[in-house]
C-alpha cells in the first residue's frame, strides 16, 4: 500500500479554493473576507442543493458550512461530501446543542463553530483544520502501490521494476494524484494545483495527460487500476 508523501497545495503555489455555504449574506461576507486575507479564493453559496452541485462539479480545498440552509441542510451536504472525498469541513451554525455537534462530527466535519462567532477564531480554526489535514500525510520521498513505485527525489517511476519514461508534467500530475489517494479532483482543480493556473482555462490538457499517464502506468489503460475517472466529477487515484 502506498502512503502519501506530502501535500502539494499547488505545485506552483496556486491559491486554495474555499466554498462558504450560508444563507446569511452578512455572515458569508465576513467569513469570505477573513479567508481571503489568508490567501483563499472564496466562493459563497446560499442554497444547500446549489452548494452540493458546486462542490461536486469543482471540489474545493475547504468548506465552511452552515447547517440550516434552504434546499438541503448542512448535515446532508456534509454526509454526501464525505462519501466522495476527504475535503476539510468546518461547520458554522446557530445550533449549539451538543447532539447537533456530535452528529456533525460523526458525519465527518473537522470542526464546529457556533454562532455568534469571532471571525478571528473561525480563521484560526480553519488554519488548525488545514494543518491537521497536512499532518495526516506521511512525509516520505517514495510512494509504492502494488508494484508501482514513484520516487520524488529522482523523479523516476517504475512498474514491476521496469522504468517508465514520463514527461515532467506527467510526473507532477502522477505525484500529486498519488499523494492524495482516494480524493477526487475536478479538471479545473488539477489545472490550479498542478499547472498553477488560477483562472478559467481549457482543461482538455488534463484529459490528454491523464490518457498518456494511463498508457504508461496501467496494465490495461482501458480499465485503469490507479487513475480512475469519476464520471461527472473528475479523477481519483486508487490505492
Amino acid at each position: 500500500m502506498g502512503r502519501p508523501a506530502r501535500t502539494l497545495r499547488g505545485v506552483n503555489d496556486a491559491p486554495s479554493r474555499s466554498l462558504v455555504v450560508d444563507d446569511d449574506a452578512t455572515v458569508s461576507e465576513v467569513v469570505a473576507r477573513y479567508l481571503e486575507r489568508d490567501g483563499f479564493e472564496v466562493e459563497t453559496v446560499a442554497d444547500g442543493r446549489v452548494a452540493l452541485d458546486r462542490a461536486l462539479a469543482e471540489p474545493p480545498d475547504l468548506v465552511v458550512l452552515d447547517l440550516m440552509l434552504p434546499g438541503m441542510d448542512g448535515l446532508e451536504i456534509c454526509r454526501r461530501l464525505r462519501a466522495l472525498a476527504p475535503v476539510p469541513i468546518v461547520i458554522l451554525t446557530a445550533r449549539g446543542q451538543e447532539s447537533d455537534r456530535i452528529v456533525g462530527l460523526e458525519l465527518g466535519a473537522d470542526d464546529y463553530v457556533t454562532k455568534p462567532f469571532s471571525p478571528r477564531e473561525l480563521a484560526a480554526r480553519v488554519r488548525t483544520v488545514l494543518r491537521r489535514a497536512e499532518l495526516d500525510l506521511v512525509t516520505a520521498e517514495r510512494l509504492t502501490f502494488d508494484g508501482l513505485v514513484i520516487d520524488s527525489s529522482s523523479r523516476e517511476v517504475t512498474r514491476r521494476d521496469e522504468p517508465l519514461r514520463l514527461t515532467a508534467r506527467e510526473f507532477d500530475l502522477l505525484w500529486f494524484m498519488a499523494s492524495h489517494p482516494r480524493r477526487v479532483f475536478a479538471r479545473e482543480q488539477l489545472m490550479r494545483r498542478v499547472w498553477g493556473y488560477s483562472s478559467a482555462v481549457d482543461t482538455g490538457t488534463v484529459t490528454v495527460h491523464m490518457r498518456r499517464l494511463r498508457e504508461k502506468i496501467e496494465e490495461d489503460p482501458a480499465r485503469p487500476r490507479y487513475l480512475e475517472t469519476v464520471w461527472g466529477v473528475g479523477y481519483r487515484f486508487s490505492e
